[in-house]
């Protein structure tokens, strides 16, 4: 086979006479043809050199097909590949709904109207895992702190519900969780008097998101009430339609909200596609001094500003009389 490939010509008499090389036919002056080995015949179905026999155009083939370099393997059918894809699917939704955001589906008018009977949120559940707290202004979902929703209707979600529910697919229809806003956070001083706006450390809120027509507390006054480390205060947009921390100031935890029951803080509107809305923190929130730190800022700086003068008077007054 090397020969037919390196183009070599057939040994050929020298100008003297002498042979130059070879035995056998060729050298007594044979025919060209004679002296070489038969060409392989190429098959025209396969491209494979055949020898006399046919077998070097098998091993051709064969080698060719199944080598390092061989032919491509069929792809799996999507029948047996479906079943890996959906459950990687589930175990990702699982996943996402466990540690970074869940949908909850709102069930009732606690919270017009800023979300209706019937919206879809979306949790973050990922800045709790990192010892984020819930802020002034956010909207959160908790779970019931001390039987804020005895007495309310349990839904019967079938098999398949609660095991889309279970992967995060559909908001959960057995869980007791509530969502509120949050008003005042731990060592804040909140209060609300009959006819009076809603105070936080001092400061009026202007609440633009209450439900029209209603008031900030004239169903349900309260405080003044200082929150305590690890709880927060909650009310309902919907006043006068929300059970919120106001009614529950008489259970275990006086009507505060454990931070260790918050899921999470509902961010955004996501269903229908018609009310999609980011749930932000208001304005209101944001004024000067509402924060119990702002708030006890000028106080702390004027007696640091004081405590040098004072004690200057007080070593001229000592050395006075020491003097007489």
């Amino acid at each position: 086979m090397s020969d037919v490939t390196d183009g070599a010509r057939s040994p050929s008499a020298s100008p003297d006479g002498t042979d130059t090389g070879g035995t056998g036919p060729a050298a007594a002056g044979a025919p060209e043809d004679a002296a070489r080995p038969p060409e392989p015949s190429v098959s025209a179905t396969d491209g494979s050199a055949e020898g006399k026999d046919g077998s070097a155009g098998k091993d051709g083939a064969e080698g060719e097909g199944t080598g390092s370099g061989g032919k491509k393997k069929n792809p799996r059918p999507l029948w047996k590949e479906l079943p890996l894809l959906i459950g990687v699917a589930l175990v990702l939704a699982l996943l996402i709904k466990t540690f970074l955001v869940q949908a909850f589906s709102i069930p009732s008018e606690s919270m017009q109207n800023t979300l209706q009977r019937g919206d879809r949120v979306l949790v973050d559940k990922l800045t709790p895992w990192f010892g984020s707290e819930p802020e002034r202004g956010e909207v959160v979902v908790f779970h019931d702190p001390d039987g804020w929703l005895d007495g309310e209707p349990t839904p019967n979600p079938n098999a398949a519900q609660k095991f889309l529910s279970f992967v995060g697919l559909m908001p959960s229809a057995e869980e007791k969780d509530l969502i509120k806003r949050t008003i005042a956070v731990a060592g804040d001083t909140v209060e609300c008097k009959k006819g009076g706006p809603v105070r936080v450390n001092g400061k009026a809120l202007d609440e633009p998101y209450i439900f029209p027509g209603n008031s900030a507390c004239d169903d349900m006054p309260f405080g003044p009430f200082k929150v305590p480390e690890g709880k927060i205060w909650v009310m309902g947009d919907h006043r006068q339609a929300s059970a919120d921390s106001r009614y529950h100031t008489d259970d275990v935890n006086k009507g505060f909200v454990p931070v260790s029951q918050v899921v999470g803080r509902a961010i955004v509107v996501a269903w229908p596609v018609n009310r999609w809305s980011a749930l932000s923190v208001p304005d209101t929130f944001d004024q000067p001094g509402i924060s119990a730190a702002a708030g006890a800022a000028p106080g702390v700086l004027g007696l640091a500003g004081a405590l040098p003068l004072v004690l200057r008077r007080r070593r001229r007054l000592t050395t006075g009389r020491t003097a007489g």
